[in-house]
Order: C-alpha cells, then sequence, then structure tokens
C-alpha cells in the first residue's frame, strides 16, 4: 500500500520485496551497506521514489557485474557532487575496468576450456586403450 506523505508517495519494504522480485532482507543488507536511508515511522520503513530508483539502480549495478562499493561509490558522488561531468566519467572509468576484468574472465575460460578438452580426449584415448587391450573384463578398481 503506497502512503501519501508531505505530497511524496512512500512505500514499505514489502511493497519494493515485491515490486523488484527480491528478499526484504535484501533491501535491509543494502541498508546496512549505506546504499539506501529509509525514513522510519517508528518500526516501519518508509521509503521514497528516491529510494525505489536506487533500489533499481542498485540491481541493475549487480546484473552489470558491478560491486556494491562501486554502486555507492557512484552513490555517493551523486550525493556530494551532483555534477553529471564527474558522474559520467567516473562510471565511463568503472564500464573500462569491468570490460577489463570480463575480457580477462573471458580470456581465462577459453583457455580452461582447450584444457578441459585436452584432458577428455586423452582420458577417451587412455579408455580405449585399456577396453582394446582387455575386452572381456570390466574394470574393477584395486
Amino acid at each position: 500500500m503506497q502512503v501519501k506523505m508531505n505530497d511524496s508517495t512512500t512505500y514499505s519494504i514489502g511493497e519494493l520485496a515485491r515490486e523488484f522480485d527480491i528478499t526484504t532482507r535484501s533491501i535491509r543488507f543494502y541498508e546496512d551497506q549505506g546504499l539506501l536511508t529509509p525514513q522510519r515511522q517508528g518500526q516501519t520503513r518508509l521509503y521514497t521514489n528516491k529510494h525505489r530508483v536506487r533500489l533499481k539502480l542498485i540491481l541493475r549495478g549487480k546484473r552489470l557485474g558491478f560491486s556494491l562499493s562501486e554502486t555507492k561509490r557512484l552513490f555517493d558522488l551523486y550525493d556530494v557532487e551532483n555534477s553529471s561531468i564527474r558522474q559520467l566519467d567516473t562510471i565511463l572509468e568503472l564500464i573500462e575496468e569491468k570490460r577489463a576484468s570480463l575480457h580477462q574472465q573471458l580470456e581465462d575460460i577459453k583457455v580452461l576450456l582447450v584444457e578441459l578438452g585436452n584432458l577428455e580426449d586423452r582420458c577417451r584415448d587412455e579408455l580405449t586403450e585399456l577396453q582394446h587391450a582387455s575386452p572381456n573384463q570390466e574394470m574393477t578398481p584395486e
């Protein structure tokens, strides 16, 4: 249930959790990390549209492989400066770092796939040799 408070829409933690298909525990974790700071009314957390947008950005950043500390860095920059030039420079720097990291991971995966293929070939060759050497014997571990 959205609540009108001082002419701004607020959301409960449950509403945001349902909207973004995450747990309330995840949202509280983002609070603990300093990424969200909802207002409180007694024990009830009240999230504004700004919090909703930030949560959306946190989740988008996670999908793109950005760490929570990288996301927090961008939020802190925005909160302090509101300068889009510095923000965009920082985002571009993070994108470049993430792209380089992903390329390295891709190269590592390619190397591992080649190594696995080589190992598989050796195992298949050895298995074929063993099967031809003793076709009537069952393989039993010693």
